[in-house]
């Protein structure tokens, strides 16, 4: 046979008609909706998209032949999709649920057949289950990144900050509600800064003075009834009252008449004299000297002007000592009943007829 030459051609016999037996004509029919794939076979076909991409990378140029001496891979659709086709999927009726270890090994078996080695970079610390794709380490383990999240509200933490407690991972927010120390005043969590007073926690700017509402100073701050004050509030609403002037006492004071007093204040309330022997009177609650306190009492000597406080001679509604009640003229010393008063000056009978009569 002539390369390039015509080649002859065979004729085609038809059998006879007789022998020929008519077939129903085949009418394509449409496939049923696939169903809804699940999120495992979801999950998969994003890992599938990945590793294509590695596939390229590695995969021959065109026109070149591999040399493994195995025949070429054919392309595998989405997981999805084959699942779907086998009537496993999710709504296939009678198929069970696909598990995502069962998935798993398929895909472990295609990268083989393209020359990949699969090897898994652990188990997640949550599922016990081997990672194949994108990891998470923190807390001394390894995670599917969607496994890592907060142990109280479950929002995933690869992205932001997270604190531990416990071997466990929480998210900021409730990491503070559950486990800071709470201000006494606003029961909110103390996320930063922690004062500590009272044997309670506050927030600085929530320690302040119960009656101003001032931040406490240097002067630092006085406890009432479980309450802070500022010295200043604390001495005007608590501290005791001088019974002189009626302001707070704060340093040295007097205990006298039921009272407590500035030493300055404790005076004579007539000349306002302090008492420097130490002793006083007292008539209606007020300290007074000897001398205006018998000139209120009306004990003092018309004579001589001081007090009486031994025997007294009750004449014209005055009081003398004794030895003092005597005649204006003569000086003799007079006897109740044997003198006479004239322009406020007491006489003796003789004198006052000598003078008067």
């Amino acid at each position: 046979m002539v390369p390039g030459a015509p080649q002859p051609q065979q004729q085609l016999q038809h059998p006879p008609l007789c022998a020929t037996r008519s077939s129903p004509t085949l009418t394509p029919q449409p496939l049923p909706p696939s169903p809804t794939p699940t999120a495992a076979a979801r999950q998969l076909d994003e890992l599938l998209a990945d590793l294509g991409q590695m596939q390229s990378k590695v995969s021959p140029a065109p026109g070149t032949k591999r040399d493994t001496g195995s025949p070429e891979p054919v392309p595998h659709p989405p997981l999805s999709r084959q699942l779907a086709a086998t009537g496993q999927g999710a709504g296939a009726p009678g198929g069970p649920e696909p598990s995502l270890d069962h998935m798993l090994g398929g895909l472990t078996r295609d990268l083989q057949e393209l020359g990949i080695t699969a090897t898994p970079t652990g188990l997640c610390a949550s599922c016990c289950k081997p990672i194949a794709g994108k990891v998470l380490t923190a807390l001394g383990k390894a995670w599917h990144p969607e496994h890592f999240t907060c142990a109280r509200c479950g929002q995933e933490l690869g992205g932001q900050p997270f604190f531990e407690r416990g071997g466990q991972a929480y998210c900021e927010e409730d990491y503070h509600q559950a486990f800071s120390p709470r201000c006494a005043y606003c029961a909110g969590p103390i996320r930063e800064k922690v004062l500590t007073a009272m044997d309670q926690t506050w927030h600085p700017e929530h320690f302040f003075c119960t009656h101003c509402g001032k931040v406490f100073g240097d002067d630092g701050f006085h406890e009432r009834k479980g309450k802070p004050y500022c010295r200043q509030d604390f001495i005007a609403l608590f501290a005791p009252k001088c019974q002189g002037c009626e302001r707070p006492l704060t340093d040295n004071y007097l205990s006298a008449l039921q009272g407590v007093w500035h030493p300055e204040c404790f005076v004579c309330a007539d000349c306002l004299t302090g008492f420097a022997s130490g002793s006083f009177f007292e008539l209606e609650g007020r300290p007074y000297c000897e001398t205006h306190f018998h000139q209120r009492q009306g004990t003092v000597c018309h004579g001589c002007g001081r007090p009486v406080t031994g025997r007294c001679v009750t004449a014209a509604g005055r009081k003398y000592h004794p030895e003092h009640f005597i005649c204006a003229y003569c000086l003799g010393q007079l006897h109740k009943g044997s003198f006479r008063e004239h322009a406020d000056k007491m006489y003796c009978q003789p004198c006052h007829d000598k003078l008067f009569l």
